[in-house]
Parts: C-alpha cells; structure tokens; sequence
C-alpha cells in the first residue's frame, strides 16, 4: 500500500533502522573519543583498504537494489494486468452475450470478479479476509485453500453455463476464455514473487561487510578533526545501510508495509471501473460496500 504520508514513510524506513542507527553512533563515538587518547592513536590503516572494502560494499548494494527494484516493478506491472484483464473480461461479457437477457449473469460475473481482486491482495498479505469479501464468500458457499483460484473456477463454470444457455460464438467464447486465462496467469505471478524468498545468505554477506567497514573506518582516517572523524564513522555506514534497508522493504512488494504494491487502491479502482461498465453510469466514487453514481 503506497503511501502519500512522507513522515509517515520516514518514521517506518528510520523504525527499521534503528537498531542499527544505535549501534554505529554508539560505535563512532566510542571509537573517535578512544581513538585520540589511547595505544589505539598509532594504528592507522591504509586508506586503499578502506577503499577497497567500500567498492565491493557498493557494487554488491547496487545489484542488491536492482534485484530488489526488479522484483517490485514486477509485481507492479502485473497488478497492471490484473486492471487491464478486469476491464476487458467485463466488457467481453458485456458485449458478447445479449443484453436484454443476460443483465442478471453480467451482474454475478463482475460481482465476482470484484470480489477476486480484493480476495486476491488480502490473500497476498496474509490478511484475514475484509468484510465484504467474506460476505460474498459465505453467500456463495466458497470454500478453497485458495479462494482467488475458486473464484476463477466460478468463473469458468459460468462462462461454460452461459455459452450453452446463449449458443455462445466458439469465437467469443474462447476470447472470454483467453482473457480469464491471462487473469490465472497474473496470480500465479504474484504467488511466485511472493512465494521466492530473497537469499538471506546475501543480505547477511552485505550487512558483515558494512559492519566490517565502519570498524575499520575510524583507524583509515586522518586523527586531525576528532569531530569530523566521528561525523564520517556514523555516516558513511548509515548510508550504505539505508540503501541496504531499502532494498530489503523493496524486495518483499506484497507484506502490507508502506512501500507495498496499492493493491487495495488498484482494487478500488477495479471496482469502479467494473461497476461503471455495468451500468452504464459515471461513479464518483467507491466506499465500503456501496458505489455512488451519477445519472
């Protein structure tokens, strides 16, 4: 869920941080006060050293990142899909059966594919399902270890029952059919993505290096500004960390954090869309359980 918040957005990005915000500062001050007033002053270590761990930090945190990106620019793009596929199955439904007879079978077929974008998002963050999902779900007698696959299968079965009842077009019916299988295939991208865990091997190699880093960086700079010293050993390190912290939020696109696909406002926006399709009506706007038009 995309958030417009930006303080709210920072709080949650600092939240995740803060124990590692501690533990440098706590580090740096230690490490820059000690620095200057002990056996420690005499050693130095080479800058090119320094250097070289701050060059394979940086190269793995931009693979990092572009993993991460890739994996939730993925999941954006086939929550597009699922926008784009809920309109076109509407409208195929509406347009391929005959209008005066088939109102009642459009009204139960885009009800039910409203209800399987909202089932779908709740089931990707593990969430209990909202009211309205489960009034329909109880109303319908569906039950399924994976409801968005049993809503599909409704579909099916009434796509089927209605191509018999209409003497259906084979070509209409398998363009119908085309676009339901494009919505499966959206689904089951979405529980791939959420199913691959990112290597933990890999985020645990980065943060060590990091950590690595910032105990070396006290004794690669120069002693002459204990303040500046101090100030460099905090922040550098934080920063490859915030970068590091922003490919892990990054990573995971459906765990109801901040950073999330706006699964629910995509859905929303699904219903609308749906609802207007049906009736032929311009919708100011969707809430709750109700959708509000204007003639």
């Amino acid at each position: 869920m995309l958030i417009k918040n930006t303080t709210h957005s920072i709080l949650y990005f600092l939240k995740c941080m803060r124990m590692d915000i501690i533990f440098i500062v706590v580090y740096a001050v230690i490490m820059g006060t000690v620095d200057h007033n002990t056996f420690l002053k005499n050693i130095a270590i080479p800058l090119p050293v320094t250097t070289i761990t701050g060059t394979v930090v940086a190269l793995l945190l931009a693979f990092r990142t572009a993993q991460s990106y890739d994996r939730w620019w993925e999941a954006r793009k086939v929550w597009g899909e699922i926008v784009n596929d809920s309109r076109t199955i509407t409208r195929q439904f509406k347009q391929f059966l005959p209008a005066a007879d088939a109102s009642a079978e459009l009204a139960l077929f885009a009800e039910r594919q409203i209800i399987w974008c909202h089932a779908l998002s709740e089931t990707l963050r593990l969430q209990p399902f909202s009211a309205k999902v489960q009034l329909y779900l109880d109303s319908n007698a569906i039950q399924s270890n994976n409801v968005p696959a049993g809503l599909l299968d409704r579909h099916s079965e009434q796509l089927a029952a209605v191509s018999q009842k209409f003497a259906l077009n084979d070509n209409k019916q398998v363009q119908i059919d085309t676009t339901l299988a494009r919505l499966n295939d959206a689904m089951g991208k979405c529980e791939r993505i959420k199913n691959t865990v990112f290597p933990k091997s890999y985020s645990l190699l980065i943060h060590f290096l990091i950590y690595c880093l910032a105990s070396i960086l006290p004794f690669g700079l120069d002693d002459t500004f204990p303040l500046l010293e101090i100030f460099l050993t905090m922040i550098i390190p934080l920063m490859l960390i915030a970068v590091e912290q922003t490919a892990i939020i990054m990573q995971n696109p459906f765990e109801n954090q901040p950073t999330d696909i706006p699964m629910t406002r995509l859905s929303d926006v699904i219903e609308m869309n749906i609802n207007e399709i049906v009736s032929g009506k311009k919708i100011v706007a969707v809430s709750g359980n109700e959708s509000y038009y204007i003639n």
